[in-house]
């Protein structure tokens, strides 16, 4: 009579399982910002989702960084089946003119924690045509990282101006074998970091386009920004590891915590990438320096979570959108990644972000000396100029071309 019993129920919960693994709804997610470490820490969020929510599945995807805007480029362009995607500032645009966005503004009008987003946070989600085709997860300002234990070693002092961090990057190259002063970036949005190393020495740049001057000339083409691109291709020369012209984040990281290059110009999320590879009192995050302007010219940059127009479940993939971009979860995420938060409640409840190693980033945010700038994210020149700059920095680096015919290349590009 048992036996009669429990075969019947044995059959009926394994078709109950059968139609609940047909009735999971399968979320497909992309990154764009990936690292191993924060790969992790988003995998960690999903699984934490997952477990609150067992009719959903999340399957992420993390093309290497360098890969990962063409990868998702591509799927986007040939309609494969994607539900949430990180977008970045910089190709926000691309994707909204190729109709791949979903306009979030009903989403946002419904959420109960719209209210508690910063001003920044919105001017970014609206980056293009006033309308909000992302949530951005994090905003990311450069500073200078600094393994001060190296430089006590050789009785080198942390810069405060841009000629000493040069000098200083000279001084210490050929101290020890295999020794180099500054972690070049050569590969992957090389801009975003060589600009704001040479137009502190420049002066004059228009805060709406950081490639306009305020005469309304081309940024470069005047003798100082001359001198300015000269510089910058002496600091690779003489205080750099030849193959810095390929690097890209992840080679900068290991070039740092070697103590290889000692000198670092990066995002917030770099702590996250340093976390458990070096102690905290090896290394220190101050301001950048400042150039013979007196300026230090930064811009923000910003990742976020969009909804494909091609997506079979947006409501679902928002509804993981909105759990994760939360005050309380948008804040875990970003102390454990890096990036500077998006809540205005989180820097009011949290003085993590204003401590610490975070610090320099919350005196530059506050420095009169701090000028932020504008990329022109909304020209159409611009989703190519990563990959221009990029070939022309590279031919400039390797001598192929001289700063002159450098600067000649850029301003036709942005058409001066």
């Amino acid at each position: 009579m048992k036996k009669a019993i429990i075969l019947p129920l044995v059959f009926v919960l394994l078709i109950g399982t059968v139609f609940a693994e047909t009735d999971a709804i399968k979320l497909t997610f992309l990154e764009t910002m990936t690292s191993p470490g924060r790969t992790k820490v988003l995998q960690k969020m999903i699984d934490e989702y997952e477990a609150l929510n067992p009719g959903i599945e999340i399957e992420l995807i993390s093309p290497p960084y360098e890969q990962s805007d063409n990868k998702l480029t591509m799927m986007l362009n040939s309609n494969q089946e994607l539900d949430i995607i990180e977008t970045r500032d910089h190709t926000v645009k691309q994707f909204v003119n190729n109709g791949k966005l979903v306009d979030l503004t009903p989403y946002l009008a419904e959420w109960d924690e719209t209210g508690d987003l910063l001003d920044l946070t919105m001017q970014a989600a609206k980056t293009v045509n006033d309308t909000p085709y992302l949530i951005p997860q994090g905003f990311y300002v450069k500073a200078l990282i600094v393994r001060s234990d190296v430089l006590e070693k050789y009785g080198i002092e942390i810069p405060t101006t841009m000629d000493e961090l040069y000098a200083a990057c000279k001084e210490i190259t050929g101290k020890a074998p295999g020794q180099y002063g500054y972690a070049l970036r050569g590969k992957s949005q090389v801009f975003k970091i060589s600009d704001i190393q040479m137009l502190p020495n420049v002066g004059n740049v228009s805060t709406d386009n950081i490639y306009e001057s305020t005469d309304g000339g081309y940024v470069f083409d005047n003798e100082a920004g001359r001198k300015a691109v000269e510089q910058y291709v002496d600091l690779y020369k003489t205080a750099c590891p030849p193959d810095a012209i390929n690097w890209g984040f992840n080679e900068q990281i290991n070039g740092f915590v070697s103590g290889t290059t000692p000198f670092l110009i990066q995002d917030p999320d770099t702590l996250s990438s340093l976390a458990g590879q070096i102690e905290d009192d090896q290394f220190e995050v101050v301001m950048v320096p400042v150039g013979t302007t007196g300026k230090r010219y930064l811009d923000y940059g910003f990742s976020g979570f969009s909804i494909p127009t091609t997506s079979k479940h947006p409501d679902e993939a928002w509804d993981f959108i909105s759990w994760i971009s939360s005050a309380e979860n948008n804040a875990r995420f970003c102390k454990s990644y890096g990036p500077l938060p998006v809540h205005k409640s989180t820097y009011e409840n949290d003085p993590y972000f204003s401590t610490g190693h975070y610090k320099a980033w919350s005196e530059e945010l506050s420095d009169e000396n701090t000028v932020f700038v504008r990329y022109p994210l909304d020209a159409p020149q611009y989703p190519a100029w990563q990959q221009f700059q990029e070939q022309t920095m590279q031919a400039l680096l390797m001598g192929s071309i001289t700063a002159d015919e450098a600067i000649a290349d850029w301003a036709e590009y942005w058409g001066y």
